[in-house]
């Protein structure tokens, strides 16, 4: 889908649905599925209460113990266009000023093939049940999953963007399920979604120092609805819903883990970090890696 210019404030909020957060929320285990699909299509985003709590002192464990690791590597650290890059395959990017260093952990290198407790969340069979209801029988993972971390007193912000700008897709695209480790607000960075972006198709991005994101004079944060939760709270979006989060202001980490998950027949049409290496491929490459599939059956056609 072509790029279309950004909105104004204004314009977003006339063409948007006047949504709150009681409009997205679930308690996992109490609503038919097929309701939340509805509004997960219908808003481009949900939460649903409760519904990885199993999951998240093996899960955020792991993350700590890779961020950790990760801060011993700094000295070892090789930089690259997008950042700090730690033999352990975590992320850093620029600190905020009077920060205790000069790099702050942005992604760790926690993913399903260092993190038992990571792939055991990704299969868990509730989250599944709800992703089979909006992309259908047949599921793949996309990517390894994802595990970030906001440290202490300012750790980064996001500025609000779509995921699809890193990468667009040819059909519905990944859906991305965010789950909080530690209970969030917004003090401590709590994600903001815009719901009903989904809709306004892929929009134009600018470089920030967190990578790609929409320029924040025409998305301010209060065209945002932030999403404050608990620990194992796991919130949907759409892989075109604009989406962020601000500064952890907090004395205590903010870690949480994504999981995305697509059609096996869906594929990359459009990525990158920047604004020039973003690329478009146009035509399914081949050589795009095929995820874990998760539910039903990956056909090969002949």
């Amino acid at each position: 889908m072509p790029a279309v210019a950004n909105p104004t404030t204004t314009s977003i909020r006339k063409r948007l649905p006047a949504a709150t957060v009681a409009d997205l929320e679930f308690i996992a285990g109490e609503t038919e599925i097929s309701r939340m699909a509805e509004v997960f299509l219908e808003q481009g985003a949900m939460v649903i209460r409760g519904l990885m709590n199993r999951h998240i002192a093996a899960v955020r464990r792991d993350i700590m113990q890779t961020t950790d690791e990760a801060i011993a590597q700094l000295d070892s650290a090789t930089r690259s266009d997008v950042g700090w890059h730690t033999p352990n395959g975590s992320l850093f990017i620029p600190s905020p000023a009077g920060y205790v260093r000069q790099q702050q952990i942005m992604v760790t290198g926690t993913n399903y093939k260092t993190s038992a407790a990571l792939l055991q969340s990704a299969l868990e069979p509730a989250l599944l049940d709800i992703v089979e209801a909006i992309l259908g029988p047949n599921i793949e993972t996309f990517n390894l999953g994802q595990c970030l971390v906001k440290e202490p007193a300012g750790g980064h912000p996001k500025h609000l963007h779509q995921d699809s700008a890193y990468f667009e897709h040819r059909y519905l695209g990944p859906v991305g399920v965010l789950v909080y480790c530690v209970d969030t607000n917004v003090e401590r960075g709590a994600l903001h979604v815009v719901p009903g972006t989904h809709k306004l198709g892929q929009l134009d991005h600018v470089d920030t120092f967190s990578h790609l994101g929409l320029d924040d004079g025409e998305w301010p944060w209060e065209a945002a609805l932030p999403i404050e939760g608990n620990a194992g709270d796991a919130i949907f979006f759409h892989v075109r819903t604009v989406h962020g989060s601000k500064p952890n202001f907090t004395d205590t980490p903010r870690p949480v883990f994504i999981h995305r998950y697509r059609r096996p027949d869906d594929y990359i049409v459009a990525g990158g970090t920047t604004v020039e290496n973003r690329s478009a491929r146009g035509e399914h490459d081949a050589s795009q890696a095929q995820g874990l599939m998760v539910r039903g059956f990956r056909s090969q056609p002949d």
